[in-house]
């Protein structure tokens, strides 16, 4: 019964193990691509400490340092809570360990103290042969054997119970450790935070006195946004009215193959939504998809057809799907924008310091296709990223993998 207990007993440890692990895994990458996340924010935060031209952009960085930390500290506070449960549950089966270990050692002492009487009053041979029969006599001397061999695998089963012991106490004092180690963390996590939000503060109001240089600016940004937008338009209307044309060519013959080959890029595409690589390897978005408050300027809307993403200096650009160029351009303010088609798709990239192909090539998922500039006032390193299906723009968050 008590080898049955034991039994099972280890196959919970085990499912324990298995589902515990996979959580605190999935934690702990989250934690560390944070930590990355904030890291590359604060490289770019003390190059810019002492420049009051880029006091906006510092701004706007500051508020995804800000955004990152918070939700470090959320993720260092479901570790520790799960590694409360893994503690307790550590802990339970540490308490069921050595009881099972005092009752096996409860039982072989008691089977030990039986096997020493019969050799003292030689009661085992006397069992033997004041049998009535030979067949009776060889019973009991099998029953004997059986008993010594039950006896030595409790003994062995008592060190195999002490091993698993001792491993689930390290185990527990592991866990102890790395959660005084998660609470020392999440304490200097709130530190750096508060500092973080009166620096925050402190910029809004300076950012608020000087509202007029702000609005000049961004009038300035939405003329640079509107040529790049004018731009990128001008190539897929281009694309979408020579697939139109070759639809209606195709249409007069017996075959269709243009058709049905933009039918499988285009569904090859679809399918792999959310599931897109990220256009460079390291970075986060750092200004979303979509109309949204401007980060100091009260009562001010504004547009963003994609995503910014931060990285760093001069990182490496890919591109997130198989596809063919259809245009690279250079756009003031976007430096080079390189455009692919994947079907009835396209997948955009500017704030490209190089460019490594083009209009022409076709381009395999993965390949390098450029380089990403750093803009010389703020030392900042931004890919702008977007998704359109014909001329509909997507939010291209929800097609590349989520980090």
């Amino acid at each position: 019964m008590i080898k049955y207990s034991i039994s099972i007993l280890l196959i919970l440890i085990l499912l324990c193990q298995v589902s515990f692990g996979q959580s605190r895994k999935t934690l702990e990458r989250k934690r560390k691509k944070l930590i990355e996340d904030i890291s590359l924010t604060s490289k770019l935060l003390d190059k810019t400490k002492k420049n009051k031209d880029v006091a906006y952009d510092r701004y706007v960085t500051l508020q995804a340092q800000i955004k990152s930390r918070e939700e470090l500290i959320s993720t260092i506070k479901e570790e520790i809570n799960h590694t409360d449960q893994t503690i307790a549950r550590t802990s339970e089966v540490v308490y069921s360990l050595k009881e099972d270990i005092k009752r096996l050692k409860k039982d072989y002492a008691e089977m030990v103290r039986k096997a020493y009487r019969h050799k003292v009053n030689n009661t085992t041979l006397l069992f033997i042969f004041s049998a009535t029969s030979f067949n009776q006599a060889i019973s009991r001397w099998l029953y004997i054997r059986q008993y010594d061999k039950y006896r030595k695998k409790q003994a062995k089963l008592i060190l195999d119970t002490q091993e698993i012991l001792s491993a689930k106490i390290y185990t527990l004092e592991t866990r102890q450790a790395k959660r005084t180690s998660l609470l020392e963390d999440e304490e200097k996590q709130y530190k750096k935070l508060n500092t973080e939000l009166d620096e925050r503060n402190k910029s809004l109001k300076a950012l608020r006195k000087d509202e007029k240089r702000l609005k000049r600016e961004l009038r300035s940004q939405e003329k640079k946004h509107r040529k790049l937008n004018d731009a990128i338009e001008d190539v897929i209307r281009s694309e979408v009215a020579i697939k139109k044309r070759r639809a209606r060519n195709s249409s007069s013959l017996t075959s269709t193959p243009s058709s049905k080959a933009s039918v499988k890029l285009t569904g090859d595409f679809k399918s792999n939504r959310g599931r897109l690589p990220w256009p460079v390897r390291k970075g986060f978005i750092s200004k979303r998809f979509g109309k949204q408050a401007h980060p100091t300027l009260r009562k001010i809307e504004i547009k963003n057809n994609g995503v910014d993403i931060l990285t760093d200096p001069h990182a490496d650009v890919f591109a997130v799907f198989d596809g063919k160029v259809v245009g690279t351009q250079f756009i003031p303010g976007y430096n080079n924008m390189l455009i692919i088609q994947h079907g009835n798709y396209y997948t955009v990239y500017s704030n490209l310091d190089e460019v490594l192909v083009k209009r022409g090539d076709t381009i395999k998922k993965d390949e390098r296709i450029g380089k990403v500039s750093v803009d010389q006032k703020t030392g900042k390193s931004e890919v702008h990223f977007e998704v359109w299906h014909d001329k509909v723009r997507l939010n291209p968050a929800d097609w590349v993998v989520r980090k």
